[in-house]
This record gives C-alpha cells, structure tokens and sequence, in this order.
C-alpha cells in the first residue's frame, strides 16, 4: 500500500508547493490567451439546393474573457437549468426550443414566453463579444460565386476580426482556442483544412494566427456553445425578414465587436464584427454589375 511521504521526502503531490513555485510573481508568460471561443452555425451552406424560406448561412463567434465565463456565465447558465429542469443534463438547443420538441414542451404560450424570457435575460447580462458572417446564397449563386462555400467565406471573415480583437486585447502572443461542434468525419476534416490554411497564412494579413481548432461532440454540454446556439439563427432572420420585429437582434447588437470600443456598442459594428456577403449596395445602370462588399471589406464588381 502506498503511504504519504515522510518529511524530507522528494515526492510531491497533488496541491503541494513546498518553495512558493507556483506563485503568480514567479509564473512563466502565460501560453494560453485570456480568451475563449465558441462557435455555432444556423443553416446550411449547400450552394446546391437553397432554402427560399431561409436562404442564407450564419456562423457565429461568441468571445468570452475566461475567467469571467467560469465565474459569471457559466453558473447563470447552470442555474437557469436547475430551476427550468431540476437538473443541468439537458442542452439548450435553439432548433429544439423554437420547435418544442424533447424536453422543451411548454404547457402553454405564458410558460413558452417566460422561460424565453428568463434565456433572453441571461444573453442580455452576459458579457461577450460577436463576430458573425451572414452569407446570402441566393446574392452569391447571382454574382456567379457559386465556387465559394458559404462556410469557409464566414469563416475566414471570423477569423480576421477575431485577430483584430485580440490584437486590441494584446493577446496575439499567446494561443487561442476555437471550440465547434462536431458535424461528421467529412464535414469536420474539411473545415479543419481550411480553418488550418486561413490561419497558416491564407487571410487578407498575409500572416499565421495564433489560433487552434478544438472539436466538440454534439452532446458536450457547454454553456458557451449553447450560447453560441442560440444566437445564431436570429441573425440569420434579421437578413432573411429585415422588416419584421426582431428582439433578440437588437440585444444582440450591442454584443457585435465595433469600431471605437465599447462606448459605441451597437454602433459601427458593420464589417467589423458583423457581415452580410454578399451586400449590395447599388445598382450602377441597366446592364451594368452591382457592387458588393466582399470579405476583405474592399467593393468587389460582380
């Protein structure tokens, strides 16, 4: 049987920190950034076949400070579970939610409305900062772009802003994780490649990002990516129904990474931490090519 090591021993264990080692003044520079990311999608990007009712592609980065996330989202996230479910097993889920399915069956419209407003106030107190990319496939399938996936277009612009985020945060000399969800061997290896050769140089800098890609199984119960979930589709909609009332998008608003920081929050976030591709902007005279903004953020003729 093993026993505890005697005074003078040279084992450690767990906790131990017999010379004040692990003290923050002597603690080498930190490798990991202060920053986490959760992504999450909201339709499909087949250029293939087109939902007319939903004909466009979200992704959706959602950036948290960490220690902020464990000590604030995180438990809010967790209690809010408890007192909807009595456990904290079940996954928030925005398709499920909006669909009543599984779990999410609702007495009544009162008890639907409370519990999504009970959510809507934890979005709303939750710091973190979004980057998203709305592709319209119809505006791409006209512009003749059709070679383009609508995935790696938003993914390259998420990852340029979020490069421009944490240059702001002084966090580019340490690494940072993506964390997605897992959507099939193909699907997965596919976007791996890209997300690897946008960040080995393949971005409008020209230079490697310090960033890693970490897969997330579909039942992974992370209060971040259920966040990102959750998000998503509402932006998506403020495209698709730009004229029909959107709550959540003008929470969400306020969250989109902007020029000039957080005193212009809902302000000038426009191809900074948000991007509808392809945009059009005018029509230059019959016959002639409309101008959209292409990721870069530099007009493209089509």
């Amino acid at each position: 049987m093993e026993t505890a090591s005697q005074p003078g021993s040279d084992q450690l264990h767990l906790f131990d920190d017999p010379v004040g080692q692990f003290q923050e003044a002597d603690a080498p520079k930190p490798k990991f950034s202060n920053y986490i990311v959760y992504v999450d999608e909201s339709g499909d990007h087949s250029m293939v076949s087109i939902d007319d009712a939903y004909p466009v592609f979200v992704l959706s980065f959602c950036i948290f400070n960490k220690s902020y996330y464990g000590r604030a989202v995180v438990p809010a996230v967790e209690d809010f579970k408890f007192r909807n479910f009595g456990h904290d097993i079940v996954i928030l889920h925005e398709r499920d939610i909006r669909k009543e399915t599984g779990q999410f069956r609702f007495s009544g419209a009162k008890e639907k409305n409370r519990f999504l407003g009970a959510l809507s106030k934890i979005i709303e107190a939750s710091k973190f900062i979004l980057i998203s990319a709305v592709i319209d496939k119809r505006r791409l399938k006209d512009t003749g772009e059709i070679a383009d996936n609508p995935y790696h277009v938003a993914l390259r612009f998420c990852l340029e802003q979020l490069r421009d985020f944490l240059s702001e945060k002084d966090q580019l000399g340490t690494l940072t994780h993506v964390v997605v969800e897992c959507r099939g061997k193909k699907e997965d290896a596919e976007l791996e490649l890209e997300f690897r050769r946008v960040c080995d140089g393949a971005n409008k800098y020209g230079v490697p990002l310090p960033f890693s890609i970490v897969f997330a199984d579909k039942r992974s119960n992370s209060s971040g990516l259920q966040l990102a979930d959750l998000v998503a589709r509402p932006i998506g909609l403020s495209v698709v129904r730009p004229n029909q009332p959107n709550r959540a998008f003008n929470l969400l608003k306020e969250k989109f990474f902007c020029e000039g920081g957080r005193a212009n929050a809902g302000k000038n976030y426009q191809g900074v931490g948000y991007l509808i591709h392809p945009d059009v902007q005018k029509a230059k005279g019959p016959g002639e090519p409309t101008e959209a903004i292409a990721p870069t953020g530099i007009p493209q003729s089509t």
